[in-house]
């Protein structure tokens, strides 16, 4: 597995990309220019080596990937800077009483029944009737009895609320006590926003339905907050959260559906159709849309433009989120989602090299994804959440393929229901409901790993890695040294 990732241009921007975004985004400018310098001399001495020994492409590979790596840091380093949400009020924000602004995203609903909503400034107002443009955006609190009001107008909307501002740990935030609609959203948003409302009363009172409307589109105002707890103690919260897990059950249906009557070009070219609409409907979500890129480019690599190579379709993913939404690169889930894959790319790979024919397949697969996922994203969760929950690997065994069954099973209820025989549905769910909520529930009893330094947690993490991929290396050059000898 090892000496199969070899280094391209592409992977070498990325990375550099990344460490361009993440460590070098606060460096002066003056820094900036001498990094950019040395890279430039760098590029010129390995062309000039290219130039001499023409017959070893090892030098012209060289002196291509440190163009590469040049401007993946350019590009990383003004992703970064780009993506910063500084806010400019051009008022005293002591004086701001009131905001004006669009929705950016439709609003959650939190502890207490409030709401918060993310707000793309467009004006403040301050004491004395003062008024001035402002730009940025900042996260916005309002009142249980503005819920309703947010959720039915949704995304898009331009509002004006009043309230106070103040300053966090995390950026400036705006209390409102008041809202008021000024324009409002599209008419493209309005038609999402009610697809959205339609789902939420279709489920409505089904003990099920919270989790349904979860996974299916990401609303988790209606999820019950137990079972919200249960799933994060027992490592579980990525199941909650709509990412390429989720993305995988709906291609899948989608692939089954049209495959044979299509064909493999045409219904890989329909379902990217069906996968930007779904998108659009979710919202902007970062391991959503990761998911959705690497899937819209994978068509891309079966109509041949590109190669069919997984660890360079993540590569060219993350570069073309982090240019259109530099903003979603430092979320966390977006870290833990591009984690997460190269832990599956590579690790989980590994595992599976290693132990075929010793475990069986069934089980084999998702343990080493499992496995995979979880020691490459163990030193960030650890640093973000202050907690580790290994029994969500064996716990997993049982989730993901129930969570499968229930995405499905929710699809074809909402499928059932247009002919009104959506009801013989009901008692099958609640049943794949109460078994995940119950493994969860036993998973969680299972101790955790708390209170320990991230910062060893991510050493031993690499380590083990490290030691899995070597492994494999060594077990497949043994495996080619006998093949050889036999042959």
């Amino acid at each position: 597995m090892l000496y199969r990732l070899y280094l391209t241009p592409l992977l070498c921007t990325a990375a550099a990309a990344a460490i361009g975004f993440y460590f070098l985004f606060s460096l002066a400018p003056v820094l900036v220019f001498i990094l950019m310098f040395v890279s430039l001399l760098a590029l010129c001495f390995f062309r000039v080596l290219a130039l001499f020994y023409r017959g070893h492409r090892s030098w012209q590979l060289i002196a291509v990937c440190s163009t590469a790596v040049a401007a993946g840091l350019v590009l990383g380093i003004c992703a970064a800077n780009a993506g910063s949400k500084e806010i400019y009020f051009a008022i005293d924000e002591k004086r701001i009483t009131a905001i004006e602004g669009v929705l950016l995203e439709d609003p959650r609903i939190i502890s207490g029944g409030r709401s918060m909503v993310s707000v793309s400034l467009k004006r403040c107002a301050g004491e004395g009737g003062l008024r001035a443009g402002s730009r940025g955006e900042i996260t916005v609190f309002f009142p249980q009895d503005s819920v309703l009001k947010l959720r039915e107008f949704g995304r898009g909307t331009s509002i004006f609320a009043e309230g106070y501002l103040r300053l966090t740990e995390t950026g400036w935030i705006f209390s409102a006590s008041s809202l008021h609609i000024v324009k409002t959203a599209p008419a493209v948003e309005r038609m999402r926003t009610g697809i959205r409302l339609n789902l939420i009363q279709k489920f409505d009172g089904k003990n099920w339905g919270g989790l349904a409307l979860a996974m299916l589109v990401g609303i988790r105002d209606n999820l019950d907050s137990n079972l919200t707890v249960m799933y994060r103690e027992a490592g579980l919260s990525y199941i909650l959260a709509l990412s390429g897990m989720h993305l995988a059950v709906l291609t899948a249906l989608i692939a089954f559906l049209l495959r044979k009557p299509l064909g493999l070009k045409a219904a890989a070219i329909t379902g990217s159709v069906i996968i930007i609409l779904y998108c659009f409907i979710v919202g902007p979500m970062p391991s959503l849309n990761r998911a959705a890129i690497m899937y819209l480019l994978g068509v891309v690599a079966v109509l041949g433009a590109l190669p069919k190579v997984s660890m360079s379709i993540l590569a060219l993913s993350f570069l073309i989120q982090i240019v259109f939404t530099p903003s979603s690169g430092n979320t966390i889930s977006f870290i833990l989602s591009y984690l997460a894959m190269l832990g599956i790319l590579i690790v989980a790979k590994a595992l599976v090299s290693l132990f075929s024919g010793k475990i069986p397949d069934f089980l084999l697969q998702p343990l080493a994804i499992s496995c995979g996922a979880f020691l490459a994203t163990a030193g960030v969760c650890s640093y973000t959440f202050g907690f580790l929950a290994p029994a969500g690997i064996i716990a997993g065994l049982i989730i993901v393929p129930a969570t499968t069954i229930f995405m499905t099973g929710s699809i074809l209820w909402l499928v059932l229901d247009i002919f009104s025989l959506s009801g013989l549905l009901d008692f099958p769910l609640s049943l794949l409901y109460r078994l995940m909520e119950r493994t969860a529930s036993l998973a969680g009893f299972v101790p955790g790993i708390s209170g320990t330094n991230p910062f060893y947690i991510l050493a031993i993490s690499i380590s083990l890695s490290l030691l899995i991929v070597t492994l494999e290396y060594k077990l497949r050059v043994k495996r080619l040294k006998l093949r050889a000898f036999h042959d």
